[in-house]
């Protein structure tokens, strides 16, 4: 680690880890993103999807209980029965109107509901939910059923529900277990109810436990992160996400709640992500991609060692579909001709619904050469590593590609970040913190003094 240390002490790193650059969970990202005709959608899906294709299907439930202060997915909270009654109708008919327009094809291997809180439809609405899904889109036998949980709300009825519906992998937020760092978040959540939620989820035969975790919080300090990273492995999770907080709150007001005075710095912030680190790989976890762990015989572990590791809009997984499907309010697909967004508002959402169309509103068609660098950016941000003689035989505008994209890494490359070894660029131990600053040389879009990102650390 002591690489680590020397970044923290390096000034002109830590003017990158400030830095504001994409997380390339799609290229191109979602700040590319204009309009986009139902039409458009329809030619992607008849023209998209072939008989032999499996499909992957994100299911978006925006309601929470309370909004936490830090969050920046697109949520609401609630606790009226009746608007979530309405949405769930709502998105029952835009699965059937979703259904209808795919043309054949080999059924559903990865299922992931999230939120917001997916059980706010409460266990009748994801029992209908699910019903839906496996009778329409054919969710095969093997496919992966994940789903996002707030340990505060499940209870033992609940985790036996998700058991007997046959969800495989359940995600908890838990982001830290101090009270003191939970209170500036807007989150109160001992920990022993976290630890009750875990257990109720294993005995229900949910065998996948993933935790969520944060850094960069208001008030919060590397004994915290400490201490919650110990927490995660003596639950016994099989997956470990740890993710930089990101303040956005020109994007999300609500995080104006935030006290920003007392968010770390980044050195504070480098430090806690590499203690994070450090505490699960001496607990046996293995650090794969920018953000997760995972036990070794985990299958995001082999897929890792393998080559096949991929990255989605949901973060690093195993999934290979070549085509995913959105469902919900601001859920996005991602198609070879392109990613198509649905609609944010529930109100307009609903009437879109209702009038027999395809809530999509917004998106963005891919070009070969948008395909290509999403490759590249993929295995970087997968593997730390890229084939330049593999990429080069691709296609014929690879060769182009490299070379300007080299040359904009060249200030990266001289600071030890990634280095050239013959025809294979690596991501060096010292640069994977600063991986999306890697990806980032191969993004064609990106303006330089853009501010819709999060830091890169």
């Amino acid at each position: 680690m002591d690489e680590w240390n020397d970044a923290v002490q390096d000034r002109s790193l830590l003017a990158l880890a400030e830095a504001r650059v994409p997380r390339y969970t799609s290229y191109p990202t979602a700040a590319q993103f204009g309009p986009v005709l139902e039409t458009d959608y329809r030619v992607w899906l008849r023209e998209g999807i072939a008989p032999g294709d499996t499909l992957s299907l994100y299911v978006h439930i925006p309601f929470c209980r309370d909004l936490c202060l830090y969050c920046a997915c697109h949520t609401r909270p609630t606790r009226s029965a009746t608007r979530i009654a309405n949405y769930a109708e709502a998105l029952l008919a835009e699965a059937g109107l979703l259904a209808d327009a795919l043309p054949p094809h080999a059924g559903v291997s990865h299922l992931h509901l999230g939120g917001g809180t997916p059980t706010a439809l409460g266990a009748e609405g994801l029992r209908a939910l699910l019903d839906v899904l496996r009778r329409r889109f054919h969710l095969r036998d093997d496919a992966e059923l994940a789903i996002e949980l707030d340990p505060r709300v499940l209870d033992a009825g609940m985790a036996a529900a998700l058991g007997e519906m046959g969800f495989t992998r359940a995600s908890l937020g838990v982001q830290d277990i101090a009270p003191e760092v939970q209170a500036r978040i807007g989150r109160p959540q001992p920990k022993e109810l976290v630890a009750l939620a875990v257990r109720r989820l294993r005995e229900a035969g949910i065998a996948g436990i993933n935790i969520d975790l944060m850094y960069g919080l208001p008030g919060q300090t590397t004994a915290h992160v400490e201490a919650s990273t110990r927490f995660a492995g003596e639950l016994g999770a099989d997956r470990v996400a740890v993710f930089g907080y990101a303040h956005v709150a020109w994007m999300r007001p609500h995080q104006k709640a935030i006290d920003a005075s007392l968010l770390p710095g980044v050195t504070a912030r480098l430090e806690q992500a590499e203690r994070a680190e450090s505490i699960l790989c001496e607990l046996g976890y293995e650090a794969l991609g920018l953000d997760h762990f995972a036990r070794p015989e985990d299958p995001l572990t082999a897929a890792a060692r393998e080559g096949t590791l991929r990255r989605n809009f949901q973060g690093y997984t195993t999934d290979c579909a070549p085509v995913l499907l959105g469902l919900g309010t601001s859920a996005i697909g991602q198609l070879p001709g392109g990613f198509a967004g649905n609609e944010l508002d529930e109100r307009r959402y609903r009437e879109q619904i209702l009038g027999g169309h395809l809530p999509v509103v917004r998106g963005a068609a891919v070009t070969a050469e948008d395909r290509l660098r999403a490759l590249l950016i993929e295995r970087l941000m997968c593997d730390f590593a890229l084939d330049l003689n593999a990429v080069v035989s691709m296609d014929a505008a690879a060769e182009m590609i490299l070379r300007d994209s080299l040359h904009r890494m060249e200030p990266l490359l001289q600071q030890g970040l990634a280095r050239l070894d013959g025809a294979m660029l690596r991501v060096t131990p010292r640069g994977r913190r600063f991986v999306r600053q890697v990806a980032a040389c191969f993004d064609a879009y990106l303006a330089p003094a853009a501010q819709r990102h999060s830091a890169a650390v």
